[in-house]
């Protein structure tokens, strides 16, 4: 029908286009971004996979833990539960609670602690030292690649920033070359350079929330070793002592 609006392009399409249209530097910006952002997200769907398992093992592992009267039935649930960090840190104090009993000489077996006569420990500052040491082993675990997501997250805005400015330039140039100011002559330009803006707030702004999140889990994680570490020295205060 005549004087019938064509349809318009589809926006996907036209988005599209217009990154494969863009100039080369552009792209080897948009093609840094999509790696920080695939990276990313990678470290926080794992993180959070990790996680969620580790608060399910150390339920468990504290369960087993308290209802035990033998420290080789805590022991031997170990090795399946070994995701959890309050695991590490039990076998770095029972470690060293076997060496002290070995070098006194003690012939009860520091498995049993219901049972008399009790051994006395050469140093309980020897243990809480071994648990101190296992405590930042573990939390260095549960803190490995999240600062990546820290580093993304102060980066990708400025990396799209930087495509942004160059594409400015690009169209400036463009529009001097041309000699127009019309809309159809500036606006791709800008389109463009915008897009690299886009591209890189949307990778930082995922990377700064799941970094808090992840940091306030590790955060807690640490305060349940810190927890069971004290729980563990007292029990070796009121056993051995």
């Amino acid at each position: 029908v005549e004087g019938a609006t064509a349809p318009s392009t589809p926006l996907s399409g036209g988005f599209l286009d217009l990154i494969k249209d863009s100039s080369p530097i552009s792209q080897f910006v948009l093609v840094v971004l999509v790696i920080f952002s695939i990276v990313s997200w990678g470290i926080i769907l794992y993180k959070l996979w990790t996680f969620n398992r580790i608060q399910a093992q150390s339920s468990r592992f504290l369960e087993i833990f308290r209802r035990s009267t033998k420290f080789s039935e805590v022991q031997a649930v170990c090795q399946s539960l070994n995701d959890s960090p309050l695991v590490g840190i039990f076998l770095a104090g029972y470690a060293e609670l076997n060496l002290q009993l070995r070098q006194a000489g003690g012939g009860a077996n520091p498995a049993t602690p219901a049972a008399a006569p009790r051994p006395v420990l050469k140093s309980l500052v020897s243990v809480d030292r071994a648990l101190m040491r296992a405590s930042n082993v573990e939390t260095n675990k549960l803190e490995k690649h999240i600062t990546f997501l820290a580093t993304t997250a102060a980066v990708t805005p400025f990396i799209g920033l930087f495509g942004t400015v160059l594409g400015i330039i690009s169209a400036f140039q463009g529009i001097g070359a041309q000699g127009s100011t019309s809309l159809d002559v500036v606006a791709p330009g800008i389109a463009d350079a915008l897009i690299a803006t886009a591209a890189g707030l949307a990778a930082a702004i995922p990377a700064v929330y799941f970094y808090n999140l992840l940091s306030q889990r590790v955060k807690a994680l640490a305060s349940d070793m810190d927890d069971f570490s004290l729980e563990f020295l007292n029990l070796m205060e009121r056993t051995f002592s």
